[in-house]
């Protein structure tokens, strides 16, 4: 009798074990998943990307089109610089969750939220930051076909409340890891966006070149970003300071 309770011992120990390191494994999986995930969408290190961004109103007429150069860089730090006449001069600063508006004529730098609206669906953190590894815990949810593809359905909830989207369905292709899709909500569940994911290529993908935004909330507009370049940079440090910044119009 006590030999089979130390078997039936032993086999659960052993059982437990067995399934903690395949959640362990399974853990380590999707991070390394994500990591990929955000090296395609953002190139990863200290980066200047050339950004466009277009509306479309409900019936497919195109609205607006503006340029924006971003420096996404480490530390979560980001500066977007608006390019286009109708904005020009205008900035954006990203610090961790600390978020700054920039204006022509003003000294004092205004502070905003990651959800503040650069044109038509795209906000701030939508084009400032958004490193899905490092602000989101990441749970796979399944295995599904998108379109013609295999693909894995991940879900991803925020580390803190200050994050733009709180909780993130995320389909990514299953060999590659290339984001195909995402739904992302608000801190209040409510389903605010859809995202949908241009590649560079069918075939062993390197970047995302555009996402498409579709407005779930109320203005049901589609936004599209696109990434018309990339090259690594990293910016004197002075640049991501708000006072500086406020001080010294002209950066370039």
């Amino acid at each position: 009798m006590m030999k089979n309770l130390r078997y039936s011992s032993a086999y659960l120990m052993l059982t437990l074990g067995c399934l903690f390191s395949l959640s362990t494994a399974q853990a380590t999986e999707v991070s390394q998943i994500i990591k990929t995930t955000d090296q395609l969408r953002t190139g990863g290190g200290n980066m200047q990307v050339e950004t466009e961004i277009t509306t479309y109103l409900r019936d497919g007429t195109l609205e607006k089109e503006r340029k924006y150069r971003v420096y996404s860089q480490a530390q979560r730090q980001s500066l977007v610089l608006m390019q286009s006449p109708a904005e020009k001069g205008q900035k954006v600063l990203m610090s961790g969750d600390d978020f700054w508006m920039l204006l022509p004529g003003s000294q004092r730098p205004m502070r905003i939220t990651a959800m503040q609206k650069l044109l038509g669906d795209a906000s701030v953190g939508d084009i400032a930051t958004m490193n899905w590894a490092d602000d989101y815990q990441a749970s796979l949810s399944g295995e599904e076909v998108c379109g013609n593809q295999p693909c894995l359905h991940l879900r991803l909830d925020a580390n803190r409340k200050s994050l733009a989207y709180q909780h993130i369905e995320l389909w990514v292709g299953k060999k590659y890891y290339e984001p195909i899709k995402a739904d992302l909500y608000v801190q209040s569940e409510k389903l605010a966006k859809q995202a949908s994911f241009v590649m560079d290529k069918t075939q062993a993908p390197s970047a995302v070149v555009e996402m498409r935004l579709s407005d779930q909330l109320s203005s049901h507009k589609e936004t599209r970003i696109r990434y018309l370049s990339r090259q690594s940079k990293t910016v004197p440090e002075a640049w991501l300071n708000p006072m500086f910044l406020a001080k010294n119009p002209v950066l370039e």
